[in-house]
């Protein structure tokens, strides 16, 4: 092989990996702007009145979910399934955003913390490597400590006490005068 056909073999790799991580990039803007959207509907829950609307918000988000699963669908098909790794750093941190999102919207949902099985369904993605498109352990757990800080003093916990409930919002134990207040 010549030095020109060794040079030309390589651009023509090159050009190829170009063009796959373009089109992961695609289709990984609307997965971020997508992600945008459910969050900012789950920002509401921070407001005066968003502990009423939580059903309703937790709804919405699960609709924009549905356009989540179509994208990431097609982020499989844009990549071969053995290089996973190898374009990871395209869509990890929007994975666990998105983690985070459907840990948040099960939280408000059931006060229970959702499993990796749960989100992988959520995002219509695998949890086993070896059946390709898959949810990395760590990304999950990123996106679950996301929602640690969420639910903790820096805004769910301040705002629902801030708001007049000694208890987050979904707690059963949420009601205007709870058996331990000394409103009697």
């Amino acid at each position: 092989m010549s030095v020109t056909e060794m040079f030309s073999y390589i651009q023509g790799f090159l050009s190829a990996d170009q063009d796959i991580r373009e089109d992961i990039r695609k289709v990984v803007q609307v997965l971020e702007q997508t992600t945008r959207e459910i969050l900012t509907v789950l920002q509401s829950v921070h407001q005066p009145t968003g502990f009423k609307e939580i059903p309703s918000k937790c709804l919405k988000a699960r609709e924009l979910f549905c356009t989540v699963r179509t994208y990431t669908g097609e982020l499989k098909t844009k990549f071969p399934v053995e290089q996973y790794y190898r374009y990871h750093e395209h869509w990890r941190f929007v994975l666990q955003r998105l983690a985070f999102l459907a840990a948040f919207v099960v939280y408000l949902e059931s006060e229970s913390l959702v499993t990796r099985e749960e989100v992988a369904n959520i995002l219509a993605i695998e949890v086993d490597r070896e059946k390709g498109f898959h949810l990395d352990v760590e990304d999950y757990l990123a996106g679950v400590l996301l929602m640690a800080s969420e639910l903790g003093f820096q805004r769910y916990g301040r705002y629902s006490t801030s708001y007049g409930s000694p208890c987050p919002p979904t707690s059963p134990r949420h009601a205007p005068n709870p058996p331990w207040s000394l409103a009697d």
